[in-house]
C-alpha cells in the first residue's frame, strides 16, 4: 500500500519488479521502442506509464507490461529524448504532473531563444543502481517521479526501459539509400572522398534568427520543427520573403522603382511562393530556384556523405543590413540582434550541435558519421576511417564588426583587436576566414558586386559607391561589369575619409533613412567593366598576415581587383597557399602556390560527343597539372549562400536550352565506390525527379554524380572528384607548415 500512495496509484497491488533489461547506457536507447516502469526510492514494486482515459496526461498506472505504453525514444541531444507515444503524442513535463502533448511548440515559432521543450528528458544513471535510470525534465529542471515531477532529486523514479514492439515512426526525412559506407583510401595511399569547399549550413541563425532565411539543418524537436511551413515568416503567398523576391536565380538586377515599392508594402508585388514545408514541400527546398529555404537538412546531408562527400567547409554566414532591411520594414521578425558577428558565434555553436545530434542519433559521443575538425591530422584521421570531416569558417561582411565606419559604442578596430578576435575565434575551432565578403570593411572594398549589394555596401558604411573604369586585369569573381545604382556612385580619393551619409537610424527607419537618396537610387546604370577604385588596407594587410602566422586557410575570392592583386604578392612573398572557393584560379597562380580552388561537372549532354558533361573537369585538371599541383578539385556549392545549384537537364526549367538531352537517371544505381545502392529520392510525401527538377538539395549530390556517368564520363575522369579531399588537405597542411615557419623568423 506505502509503494501504491508514493507512485499516486490506486486499484491492485503494485506487482513485483522485473529485472532491468541489460542496456549500453544513457546513449544507446536513441530510435528505439520500449515500454517504461517506474519505481519511488527505496521500493522494489513498480508500475508501468500509460496514458490517462482522456489522453491528456500520462501516470504510472498500468500494472503489467503489455498495458504500458509504447515509447519511441528520439534522442534531442546526447542523452536528452523524446518520448512519443504510438498515437503521436509526447510525454511532456509541466506543474508537477506529465502530460500529453500532440503539438509540440518550439523556439522559432515563440522566437523566444531561450525555449526549452516540456517534452525532452535527459537520462542519467540512477544513483545506488547502476542498472536503471533517472529522468530530469529540460524545460523544468525536474525529476520524474512516481507520481509526476519534483524540484527535488531525492523524489526521483528509478526507471527502466523494456525493448517492445508496436511504436509509431518519428516523422523524418528517408535517405533513399541502402548500405554502409566503408572506409577506404585510393590504393597509393591517399584519402578517398569529394570536398564541398564552400557550404553553409546554418544560414537559419543568420539574418537575426527568424525566419528570413527558412529550414534549419536539424532541430532538437525533429523534422517537423526543422523543415516546417515558412509562412510565419514569409506570409502567405511567399509576399513576405523580400529577399527571395530580390535574390533568386542569383543576385539578379533589380528594378529600383520595384524595389523601393516592395520595401514600402513590406511585400512582394504578387505571388512570390507557396510555404508548406514538411511533408509536402510544394515549392522548396530548391537550391536553384528559391534561395531563402534550407537546403542541407542533415538527411540530405548523410545522402551526399554516402555517395562520397567527405570534406565540408562549413561558412558561418549572415548580412546585416539585409536583416535590418526586413526586420525595418516590418516584413519579418528577428529573434536576435542583426550583427554580424552575432550571428557567426550562433552559427558555431549551432554547428557543434549538429555534431551532437548526429552523435545522439548514432548512439553516444564520437559515433556519429560527421565530426568537426581542427588540424589536417584530424581531417585526414576522420576521412579515412569513412566519416564525414567539417571545417568551420567565416564568410561575412563585417568580420570582427571591423566596419569602414565603426558604430557608436564598438571597440576600435587596430591590429591589436585584431589579433585578438583571431584568437577567440581559432579557439572556436574557426581555420578558415575571407577578409571582405560583399561590402566595404576595415580590411578591404567590398567584393564590387553591383546590385543589391552595392546598395547594401552604402548604407552599411555611408559612403558611396566607388567603382572607376582605370581597373587591373587582374581576374576577378564580383569586381566586374556595369554599375546598377549609377547615382549612387561617387568616387573619393581617400577609402576611409569620414562618411558623406548618415546611416546611424538605418535599423530603426530604413526607408526614412533612404528617402533623401531616392533620385540617386532611380537613376540610371552605368555600362563598361568597373571596378573597385581602393584596395587593401594596412589593416588588411595585417590581417593576411596573421591569418598566415596561425597557419589558418585564407578565402581570397571576395577581393576585388585591387585587393587580390595586393593579397597574391604578400601570399607569394610568404610561399603560401589560398583557398579560391569561387572559382577564380588567378590563371593558374592559386595552383603554383599550391593552393586550392573549385570546379563542378557540366549540366548539358552533347548527342555528338559522350562524356561532354566531363569537359569543364577534365579542363581544370589539365590547368592543375600545368601548373605543378596536386591533380584533383572538388565542388563549391555554396548552398544556403544564395548562389544557384545545377538545374534540371528535362523539361520547362531545363538549362539546356534547345540542345536534346539524353540518359534519364535510372534507379537503382550504386555509388562511385560501390558500397551504397540509391534509390528514388522523397521529399516527405512526394517523389523527387532528378531529371526535370535538378540539384533541389545536397542529397541530391549521388543524382549529379550518377548523370556525369551516364553520360560517359569515364570513371578515370571522375577520379580526381574523389580525391579533392586530399587535395583540399594538402593545402591545409601546407598552410600549417608555412604558418610554422613565418612564426619562426618572425622577430
Amino acid at each position: 500500500m506505502l509503494a501504491a500512495l508514493l507512485c499516486g496509484c490506486e486499484g491492485a497491488d503494485v506487482a513485483t519488479r522485473p529485472p532491468a533489461p541489460p542496456n549500453s547506457g544513457r546513449y544507446g536507447f536513441a530510435n528505439g521502442c520500449y515500454v517504461m516502469d517506474a519505481a519511488a526510492p527505496g521500493s522494489a514494486s513498480s508500475r508501468w506509464l500509460a496514458a490517462s482515459a482522456s489522453d491528456d496526461a500520462y501516470g504510472f498506472t498500468a500494472t503489467s507490461e503489455g498495458a504500458g505504453a509504447r515509447l519511441m525514444m528520439r534522442a534531442s541531444d546526447l542523452g536528452t529524448y523524446l518520448l512519443r507515444d504510438a498515437a503521436g503524442g509526447y510525454v511532456v513535463g509541466a506543474a508537477h504532473q506529465l502530460g500529453r502533448a500532440t503539438q509540440l511548440e518550439s523556439d522559432l515559432e515563440r522566437l523566444d531563444d531561450t525555449f526549452r521543450s516540456p517534452a525532452e528528458w535527459s537520462l542519467d544513471v540512477a544513483p545506488g543502481d547502476a542498472t536503471r535510470f533517472q529522468l530530469r525534465n529540460y524545460q523544468t529542471g525536474e525529476y520524474l517521479t512516481a507520481g509526476g515531477t519534483s524540484p527535488s532529486a531525492s523524489d526521483a523514479a528509478t526507471v527502466a526501459f523494456y525493448p517492445a514492439t508496436g511504436c509509431a515512426p518519428f516523422p523524418e526525412m528517408t535517405v533513399d539509400a541502402e548500405g554502409s559506407v566503408a572506409p577506404r583510401a585510393w590504393p597509393d595511399g591517399d584519402l578517398y572522398g569529394i570536398v564541398d569547399a564552400h557550404s553553409h549550413l546554418f544560414s537559419n541563425f543568420g539574418f537575426g534568427g527568424a525566419g528570413m532565411y527558412h529550414g534549419s539543418p536539424f532541430h532538437r524537436l525533429g523534422v517537423e520543427k526543422a523543415l516546417p511551413s515558412c509562412e510565419q515568416f514569409h506570409g502567405a503567398d511567399g509576399r513576405r520573403d523580400l529577399i527571395s523576391w530580390a535574390f533568386v536565380g542569383g543576385l539578379r538586377d533589380l528594378d529600383p522603382n520595384a524595389l523601393l515599392t516592395a520595401l514600402v508594402s513590406g511585400r512582394t508585388p504578387e505571388f512570390n511562393h507557396h510555404t508548406e514545408g514538411y511533408p509536402e514541400f510544394t515549392d522548396w527546398p530548391n537550391a536553384w530556384g528559391s534561395p531563402t529555404h534550407q537546403v542541407q537538412y542533415y538527411r540530405w546531408l548523410e545522402r551526399a556523405y554516402r555517395a562520397g562527400l567527405r570534406l565540408v567547409v562549413q561558412h558561418a554566414t549572415t548580412n546585416s543590413v539585409l536583416c535590418e532591411l526586413i526586420a525595418g520594414v516590418r516584413a519579418q521578425p528577428t529573434r536576435y540582434a542583426c550583427d554580424d558577428m552575432v550571428a557567426v558565434e550562433r552559427e558555431i555553436v549551432e554547428a557543434r550541435n549538429l555534431e551532437r545530434y548526429i552523435d545522439a542519433q548514432s548512439g553516444g559521443p564520437g559515433r556519429g558519421w560527421l565530426h568537426i575538425v581542427t588540424t589536417p591530422a584530424e581531417a585526414r584521421s576522420t576521412i579515412a576511417a569513412g566519416r564525414l570531416a567539417v571545417i568551420l569558417g567565416i564568410e561575412t561582411s563585417n568580420l570582427f564588426e571591423c566596419l569602414l565606419t565603426p558604430r557608436r559604442g564598438t571597440p576600435a578596430c587596430d591590429a591589436a583587436r585584431v589579433r585578438a578576435q583571431l584568437d577567440h575565434f581559432h579557439d572556436l575551432g574557426v581555420r578558415a576566414i575571407f577578409p571582405v565578403h560583399k561590402f566595404d570593411n576595415a580590411f578591404s572594398a567590398g567584393d564590387g558586386d553591383r546590385r543589391v549589394g552595392q546598395l547594401g555596401s552604402f548604407v552599411n558604411s555611408g559612403h558611396y559607391s566607388n567603382f572607376v573604369l582605370d581597373c587591373p586585369s587582374t581576374p576577378a569573381v564580383f569586381d566586374r561589369g556595369n554599375v546598377l545604382f549609377g547615382g549612387v556612385n561617387r568616387p573619393r580619393a581617400v577609402y576611409d575619409s569620414p562618411p558623406p551619409a548618415d546611416m546611424s537610424r538605418f535599423a530603426a527607419s530604413p526607408l526614412s533613412t533612404l528617402l533623401p537618396f531616392v533620385d540617386a537610387l532611380r537613376a540610371p546604370r552605368l555600362e563598361g567593366d568597373y571596378c573597385q577604385a581602393a584596395g587593401l588596407t594596412q589593416l588588411g594587410e595585417t590581417l593576411l598576415r596573421e591569418l598566415m602566422l596561425r597557419g589558418m586557410i585564407v578565402e581570397v575570392d571576395h577581393l576585388p581587383r585591387r585587393s587580390i592583386g595586393r593579397a597574391y604578392e604578400i601570399l607569394t612573398a610568404a610561399d603560401y597557399p589560398p583557398a579560391a572557393t569561387h572559382g577564380n584560379v588567378m590563371n593558374g597562380r592559386v595552383y603554383d602556390l599550391h593552393g586550392v580552388s573549385i570546379t563542378g561537372l557540366g549540366r548539358c549532354s552533347d548527342p555528338s560527343r559522350p562524356g561532354a558533361m566531363g569537359d569543364q573537369l577534365r579542363e581544370r585538371i589539365a590547368l592543375i597539372r600545368a601548373h605543378g599541383g596536386y591533380p584533383a578539385e572538388g565542388f563549391g556549392f555554396d548552398l544556403n549562400g544564395f548562389a544557384s545549384a545545377p538545374g534540371p537537364r528535362f523539361g520547362a526549367n531545363s538549362v539546356c536550352n534547345d540542345t536534346p538531352q539524353q540518359h534519364l537517371i535510372r534507379y537503382p544505381f550504386t555509388s562511385f565506390a560501390g558500397d551504397v545502392t540509391f534509390t528514388q529520392p522523397h521529399l516527405g510525401n512526394r517523389t523527387v525527379d532528378f531529371d526535370t527538377e535538378g540539384m533541389l538539395h545536397i542529397g541530391l549530390l549521388p543524382e549529379l554524380i550518377e548523370d556525369a556517368r551516364r553520360d560517359g564520363v569515364s570513371d578515370a575522369d571522375m577520379e580526381p572528384l574523389f580525391r579533392s579531399a586530399e587535395a583540399y588537405v594538402r593545402m591545409w597542411e601546407r598552410a600549417e607548415s608555412r604558418g610554422a615557419a613565418l612564426r619562426q623568423s618572425a622577430p
